[in-house]
């Protein structure tokens, strides 16, 4: 799908500086662009590829002004990058606004369809489930008995959702995730034998919700394993039963989180975090990645390590951590003139 200089203005509400007709149908870097490309300056260090660049449109800064001669037909906004971020957003949304149900899947009876849905091929979709307005199911999803799936929420390729689950508004569930299956629940005999605890909660997740590629989120042994609202995690990522986590918390790749654990809102966790089961993780709490987190974490704390502690303790200790060679050869030394003395 094409658009000219003039249309993109219209919708990133910016001013066209060159020609208002010309048209692009893809996106690209501005060191790469091409003919028919559309890309975007923010960062002045990539200010000198304005100038050599051969995308056919560039959407700049208002006070961006050219040192020489550019090629690139101009659209001045207020924020380049936020402009450009709106605009992938209106592109995706008309490359992904799919609707009709395909052939071959499986829609039981007694499930209800909204409007304006996409079901994909190979889709499944069991007893009772509920699918609000404008959802997007996509090839090879599978939806146990009893899900609910609110509007606007976008089911890629290969998702599971298992029984008794719900999911909210606008949320996105990216390829492999698995949501629903049996937390990790055995208890030993008295020969050391494991019997399997079985597993009849279920996962809530609530609206705004963006979960990436092959991440689980396992179904509580009782109650609901819950992601808040506007939660963001990212690929590879296992969240185990009855876990809680709060609103706007982002997570990175790889990391764990134990059984009933809670964590707070507006916390940021970096990739590979381990974190033990049944603890508390306050609100606005950073953790650096690769941390291991064994105990409670107030509010508002900034930690890292294995186990974490306190970020400016842990880098003050690293300082130490690295001249630890160099400090055992001066102790030895220290010793070696104390026994002298001594003699």
């Amino acid at each position: 799908m094409k658009f000219t200089a003039n249309q993109i203005a219209e919708i990133l509400e910016g001013t066209v500086v060159g020609d208002a007709n010309i048209e692009v149908d893809k996106l690209s870097k501005i060191e790469e662009g091409q003919k028919g490309s559309l890309t975007f300056l923010s960062n002045p260090k990539y200010t000198h590829f304005i100038y050599s660049t051969n995308a056919s449109i560039a959407i700049v800064n208002n006070e961006f002004i050219p040192e020489k001669e550019i090629k690139t037909t101009l659209i001045k906004v207020e924020d380049a990058y936020k402009a450009f971020s709106k605009l992938l957003t209106y592109y995706n949304e008309i490359r992904l606004n799919k609707s009709g149900i395909e052939n071959p899947h499986f829609i039981s009876e007694s499930a209800t369809l909204g409007e304006d849905v996409y079901i994909a091929a190979f889709s499944y979709i069991s007893d009772n489930v509920k699918i609000g307005n404008n959802v997007k199911i996509y090839p090879n999803a599978f939806i146990g008995d009893n899900v609910q799936i609110g509007e606007n929420t976008i089911i890629m390729t290969g998702v599971k959702i298992y029984s008794d689950c719900i999911v909210g508004d606008n949320c996105v569930l990216h390829a492999g995730i698995v949501i629903g299956a049996d937390g990790f629940g055995f208890a030993p005999n008295e020969e050391g034998i494991y019997s399997k605890v079985p597993q009849i909660g279920n996962v809530i997740i609530e609206d705004n919700v963006d979960i990436g590629a092959c991440t689980t989120i396992d179904r509580a042994t009782l109650g609901s394993t819950i992601i808040r609202k506007g939660v963001k995690l990212d690929n590879q990522i296992q969240i185990a039963h009855n876990v809680e986590i709060g609103e706007n918390t982002v997570v990175a790749a790889q990391t764990g989180i134990a059984g009933s654990t809670k964590i707070g809102s507006n916390c940021m966790l970096g990739g590979q975090v381990g974190i033990v089961g049944h603890i508390t993780i306050g609100n606005n709490v950073k953790i650096q990645a690769q941390s291991g987190i064994s105990k409670n974490v107030k509010d508002n704390e900034v930690i890292q390590g294995s186990p974490a502690f306190g970020y400016g303790d842990f880098y003050k200790s690293y300082v130490y951590f690295k001249k630890l060679p160099e400090l055992v050869a001066t102790i030895n030394s220290l010793e070696k003139e104390i026994k002298k003395l001594k003699d």
